[in-house]
Formats: C-alpha cells, structure tokens, sequence
C-alpha cells in the first residue's frame, strides 16, 4: 500500500492524475508493478490506477491472465476497474479508501453501480440499443471455428 500511496502522491502532485495508485503482486508477494492515475495527463478516461496497473502487469508477465496476482489500490475499485479485474482473473484485491471517501471529496461511481444493479430506473444515463446481430455472431462463429484462446 506504501508504493501505490507514494506513486498516487507524486503522480497527483505534477497534475497527472488523481489522487489513486495501485500495484500489483505476485501470490509470493513479488513486486510485479506500481501504477497511478493518469486520466488527466492522458486525457483518457480509463486510465484508472487499477487499469494501468492490470494493463502494466500483463505486459510485465506477458500474459492476459493475471491469476494468482493481487492487486493493491489505495481506494476502493469503481465498476470499470473492479471488471477489469475480474477480466484478468484477479482473485484477491487489497483497498484501502472506501468508495464513499472518494465521493466525500467528489468523485463519484455510485450513479454507475445503480445503473448496473437497476439499468431500466436508469435508462437515462445510456441509450443502448441492439443493431444488425448477425454481424457480430458471424464474427462469434469464425472465432469459435478458428479453436481461438478463449479469455
């Protein structure tokens, strides 16, 4: 937690990101990575401390699966991280602030973990709407022939 913590300072600090950080072990508890929020400097909305710690750890270990690892975020995970967590076959996440820290000081998830638990008394946030199905399952089937990886 130190590292993420120190990461998330110094990173927030210099106006990168916000004030988040996150590393990623190994089950022996070997450093594999330390990430931090980077949204404001890059400009992108995904690119969480957890995320960049997942896509780092990846690169670092040369694997999309991620199982055995823990990950280590000085706050709680928001919908989108604690996903791509799961993508990643992380089974042990270690948090120190709450969700409802964060959105003490204004950062705000909970309008996203409504929508995923009542989508239909949410309807307004996100228009979805279902386009042309065949195209995606053709693409399904020539995948599912290919004996592709499954992830």
């Amino acid at each position: 937690m130190d590292l993420a913590a120190k990461e998330a300072k110094r990173t927030m600090r210099e106006g990168i990101g916000g004030p988040f950080g996150a590393v990623i072990l190994t089950a022996d508890h070997e450093l594999v990575c330390v990430a931090s929020n980077t949204v404001l400097r890059d400009h992108d909305p995904t690119a969480h401390s957890e995320i960049n710690a997942i896509r780092s750890a990846g690169k670092t270990l040369n694997t999309h699966d991620l199982s055995g690892c823990i990950l280590v975020t000085t706050c709680y995970p928001c919908p989108m991280c604690l996903s791509a967590a799961l993508w990643a076959n992380i089974a042990t996440i270690v948090y120190g602030c709450t969700a409802k820290d964060a959105a003490m000081i204004g950062f705000r998830d909970d309008f996203i973990h409504q929508y995923l638990v009542e989508p239909e008394k949410n309807a307004e946030l996100v228009r979805i709407f279902q386009s042309d199905p065949e195209k995606g399952l053709s693409l399904f089937r020539e995948y599912h022939e290919s004996r592709s990886e499954m992830y």
